[in-house]
């Protein structure tokens, strides 16, 4: 039995996206020979080449004066300029040639469109000395506005970091997405159908698992699956992922199955595991684990299996980065903000350090999935060894644990063990504001190498932060990001509007708060969401908890997941989105941090209630 697993275009371009690689250690534990690929690397290694690109000028060189934009055509007549400097700037951006930061630093070297208009002061956001930083931030520029050209003149659905999430993000039915598939394919089409069929040509796979966990990562899944069908009727193909598990859940669409097998749920292992033993004639069909199959009579169900079959985290083995092209990762650096850097620069070996949500009540989050619903930790002393596995393979050192919230217990202990072995490695990880992070946690953890964290500060107000179940408080996270940051730990906050019930009023003082965490040097970086209602979060089971009421109660025949609502409020959320956006943008470059919040709003809003000394004097802070 061999199995082949694939990430499809596009996630991150900077390190490998980890379910793929949490499979393979598995399913190689249990004896199966398992290859993966990352699709989405290997098409832009294969895409930003000179050959590849002088295609994509001579495609477009009919028609680009009379339908594309100004934009475009800036970028077409300095076609020589980039054909001369895209393999280049490639080998800089994989590390393999830094002295060129000097020579892109220096001006006149890469060719410039509209991405370069909104180019920050790089004196003030790289320092004098950052040129490779600031040289990457050229690049990507650089590279960004390729995208463009490519997006408007041969792809409509490219973009770096997904593809035609806008076909994906709601799709409660199929039938766009069919129509969508049976159009002519386009040359990234090619490319990636191309490199999908080598991966098959050299390993001859039984089984093709496709890991889709974002709503950019479907229409990919969706082609390969339609390549495999055509050309290779004998494999199997199966889904699972992030994306599958959120919004398919209630799948009702019998033509999915046209490009697919299997679509799996939850935890990978189990149900990957009777998958194929099933294939392999071990057992029947009716064994299969939370998995949706067509039947003979075209229609979907849900194969449950034994209910209480389970894989403990401490038994599903160490991520196997085998096989990926570590080589072909490109660090990006798109915000000048040394917390957004850490998601797009450097190769991170992501990891798990507890399976599931310590935490699992906040009323915004799908805590009703059983891979976020059961909490499972294990030993530090697995963890470790784990980590010491994936340095051996991947070379690197830096992690990124990638943990719902990492609990604080847990990080007390593994800390003290990377400490007690002498093991040198740097990384981050998402947290809850929580009273468990003391001055002496926060100082273990850094002295064991832990340089960020990310976590949510959310609506930034104690009445919603009750309502939503948070469990944590305004004061309470501020301390708790005051003793981060005062060990020399990098924080960002994830910040939230619109949740159910919350006022105009209530979002101009959350404002006021995060203005107040970055004056403080309390936060280093933020971004705010607009709230989602989904139907696997306890707002979105019952909304009338949160005074809030479902507008559409109807459901499609393929992807469920976000709820129409309405709290009663006649708010322009909108209009309040851009105002939080700008605000905050400019508070992470330490600027306009004396302006009164209002002046953020187009919109006339109200003035904070917020004193604009709370923090400090809630804090007892001291900056002498």
């Amino acid at each position: 039995m061999k199995i082949l697993l694939i990430t499809p275009p596009l996630t991150q371009l900077n390190t490998p996206y980890p379910a793929t690689a949490v499979l393979k250690g598995f399913l190689t534990s249990k004896g199966y020979e398992t290859e993966q690929a990352d699709l989405g690397i290997e098409l832009v290694d294969k895409l930003f080449t000179k050959s590849v690109l002088e295609e994509i000028f001579t495609a477009s060189e009919d028609t680009f004066l009379q339908k594309t934009s100004k934009n475009a055509r800036q970028i077409f007549v300095q076609k020589q300029r980039y054909l001369a400097t895209i393999e280049p700037v490639m080998r800089f951006l994989r590390g393999e040639d830094p002295t060129l930061a000097t020579r892109i630093c220096n001006g006149d070297f890469l060719p410039e469109a509209s991405r370069f208009n909104t180019l920050a002061d790089l004196d003030w956001a790289f320092g004098a000395l950052g040129f490779t930083d600031r040289a990457r931030h050229l690049a990507t520029l650089y590279i960004e506005d390729l995208t463009d050209f490519i997006r408007e003149t041969i792809d409509p659905h490219f973009e770096l970091s997904r593809y035609a999430e806008h076909l994906c993000l709601y799709a409660p039915e199929f039938a766009p997405l069919e129509k969508t598939l049976q159009s002519p394919s386009t040359l990234i089409d090619k490319l990636m159908l191309d490199i999908l069929d080598n991966k098959i040509t050299s390993f001859n796979p039984d089984l093709v698992g496709f890991s889709i966990p974002f709503p950019g990562n479907l229409l990919g899944a969706l082609k390969c699956g339609q390549y495999l069908k055509q050309r290779y009727s004998d494999i199997k193909i199966a889904w699972g992922g992030g994306y599958v598990n959120t919004e398919l859940r209630e799948l009702r669409e019998p033509n999915v199955f046209d490009y697919t097998d299997y679509i799996l749920f939850d935890d990978g292992e189990p149900a990957l595991l009777r998958l194929a033993e099933h294939l392999e004639n071990k057992l029947p069909e009716s064994t299969l684990h939370k998995t949706f199959i067509r039947n003979t009579a075209g229609e979907v169900i849900l194969m449950g299996g034994d209910s209480n079959f389970h894989i403990a985290f401490e038994e599903t083995a160490a991520p196997d980065y085998s096989g990926l092209p570590l080589n072909k990762y490109i660090s990006l650096i798109e915000l000048a903000n040394p917390m957004h850097k850490l998601w797009s620069d450097g190769r991170w070996n992501k990891l798990t350090l507890a399976h599931g949500c310590y935490w699992a009540k906040c009323a915004f989050c799908d805590t009703s999935l059983p891979y976020i619903r059961t909490y499972e930790p294990i030993a530090a002393k697995h963890l470790v060894d784990r980590i010491e596995a994936v340095i051996k393979q991947t070379g690197t050192t830096g992690f990124h644990f990638i943990d719902e919230a990492a609990p604080p217990k847990v990080l007390r202990e593994l800390s003290e063990e990377i400490i007690q072995r002498n093991l040198v490695i740097s990384w981050w990880t998402n947290v809850r504001f929580e009273k468990a992070f003391t001055p002496e946690l926060c100082e273990l953890m850094a002295k064991a190498g832990c340089i960020a964290v990310s976590g949510g500060i959310e609506v930034a107000s104690n009445r919603l932060l009750k309502l939503m179940n948070k469990g944590v408080t305004i004061e309470q996270a501020a301390a708790s990001a005051q003793n981060l940051t005062q060990s020399g730990i990098m924080v960002h906050a994830y910040l939230m509007y619109g949740f159910p019930t919350e006022t105009e009023q209530e979002t101009i003082d959350a404002l006021e708060i995060v203005r107040q965490l970055f004056a403080e040097g309390l936060i280093q970086s933020a971004f705010w969401h607009r709230y989602a209602m989904t139907v696997h979060s306890p707002s979105g089971l019952n909304p009338e908890n949160y005074k809030a009421q479902i507008t559409d109660s109807s459901k499609g025949r393929f992807a469920n997941n976000e709820i129409a609502f309405t709290d009663r409020q006649n708010i322009d959320l909108d209009s309040l989105g851009e105002g939080l956006r700008k605000a905050t943008f400019n508070y992470m470059h330490g600027l306009c941090m004396d302006w009164p919040v209002v002046k953020w709003f187009e919109k006339k809003v109200s003035k904070s209630t917020i004193p604009p000394n709370y923090l400090r004097k809630n804090l007892n802070l001291n900056h002498n």
